[in-house]
């Protein structure tokens, strides 16, 4: 991956910002290193431009023809996590997985299964990301917006609507931080246990040593998607460079030359075969942005 940008950057390779690594460049892209950075920023931004808010890059596939507008980058230095039991803040571009190591280390659970998702704690409380069980809107307290004019709010839980990959963040706000609450374990040791566990099991299971955009598509109600994939003798398939990972059908991996347009193409292909097989249409957790090459 790309080294760190802070500041405003124009055309802006996105494959070097996305776990899929590959789609085209953004216009311009602002990676804040404060809060107050952003809000000065967004007070003054244009109102007629395009914006798109962006963590680490898992869960998107950016189109080969790139991003027209601004892109929000909040990853590094916007990412500090103060822990103060029974409850940690996190700032939105804190790591998932740095999130879940600190608070399992100084023996509190509730956030260990954020270890197995490679984005940012403010895209996974957009989506309300979730693994292992677990989502992370179960342990909000409360939530740090900006919005387009560069205002700043705060909202408790219950003023957010939320539930299985989704919560009603309101239209046009970024997610700068989250407060958590924790639970003190028993034993102090046990969230680590739990979290190398669980880490043990996603490098079983996943395709972690190949990009991907992590799970493509929502498991519907009742069921899965991976088997519902497979089921449909899916795994191993390939459009271009794209293929449904062999360890998972629910990923889609390549190694290093698909284009954006092969993973969509197997995309749409996975969609209709399904539904074909099993009377099922899948709808996608990732989001697709952007424009086609």
């Amino acid at each position: 991956m790309a080294a760190e940008i802070v500041g405003e950057h124009r055309q802006v390779p996105m494959a070097e910002h996305t776990t899929w690594r590959c789609g085209g460049a953004a216009d311009r892209v602002f990676a804040p290193n404060s809060i107050d950075d952003l809000s000065t920023y967004l007070a003054g931004l244009e109102t007629d431009v395009p914006l798109t808010w962006l963590g680490r890059g898992s869960n998107v596939l950016v189109r080969d023809g790139g991003m027209r507008g601004v892109v929000i980058q909040l990853r590094e230095p916007l990412s500090e996590i103060v822990l103060e039991p029974p409850r940690v803040r996190a700032e939105g571009g804190a790591p998932c997985a740095r999130l879940a190591t600190l608070t399992a280390a100084a023996g509190w659970s509730g956030l260990e299964f954020l270890a197995g998702i490679p984005g940012t704690v403010g895209g996974a409380l957009a989506m309300n990301a979730g693994a292992a069980g677990s989502e992370i809107w179960e342990f909000v307290e409360s939530i740090e917006t900006v919005d387009r004019q560069g205002n700043r709010h705060e909202f408790t839980s219950e003023q957010i609507r939320f539930g299985y990959r989704f919560a009603e963040v309101p239209a046009g706000h970024g997610v700068v931080a989250g407060a958590f609450r924790l639970e003190r374990a028993e034993d102090p040791a046990q969230p680590e246990r739990r979290l190398r566990e669980l880490m043990d099991r996603r490098r079983a299971t996943q395709p972690v040593s190949l990009p991907s955009g992590g799970s493509v598509f929502r498991n519907p109600p009742g069921g899965h998607a991976a088997r519902l994939i497979e089921e449909a003798g899916l795994k191993g398939c390939r459009i271009g460079e794209a293929e449904v990972s062999q360890t998972h059908a629910n990923f889609i991996v390549h190694e290093g030359t698909a284009s954006a347009a092969d993973i969509e193409r197997l995309i749409d292909h996975i969609q209709r075969t399904v539904e074909k097989h099993s009377g099922v249409r899948l709808e996608l957790e990732v989001r697709i942005l952007g424009e086609a090459g």
